[in-house]
């Protein structure tokens, strides 16, 4: 009990680290912008910050996403049910799919270019904040 005692004073920064590191994993999202692909809004070699916790995504939402075990960070353009154009050819997005596009649409890897052009909700990680 005396070891205690005398190191009372480690407890705040044990229970503080704790707290965020429950945070990060659950509520917060710390990712990192490593293209210009979201320029002017996010730029190249930034961290942001997205939370796991939102509620309806709607088109111009920022999302942060698992694709090919790669973590993209891309503009929600359309969402389920919404039809897109792409190369001439008009496709209606599944319903819990999203058509992302990056910002710096000259520089941007997205659904413009993939052959499953869509983001599945399950694939989202956070939604950017702020």
């Amino acid at each position: 009990m005396e070891l205690f005692k005398n190191n009372r004073w480690l407890l705040i920064p044990i229970l503080s680290s704790l707290l965020l590191l429950v945070l990060m994993k659950t509520v917060l999202f710390l990712g990192y912008v490593p293209t210009e692909s979201m320029e002017p809004t996010l730029k190249k070699a930034s961290f942001i910050l997205g939370t796991r916790l939102y509620g309806d995504l709607t088109d111009g939402d920022i999302i942060i996403f698992e694709r090919d075990g790669r973590l993209l960070v891309k503009r929600i353009t359309a969402s389920g049910g919404e039809a897109v154009v792409r190369n001439g050819i008009t496709l209606i997005v599944p319903e819990n799919c999203y058509y992302v596009q990056g910002d710096n649409v000259n520089h941007s890897y997205d659904s413009r270019f993939w052959s499953d052009p869509f983001v599945k909700e399950s694939s989202i990680k956070a939604k950017l904040l702020g």
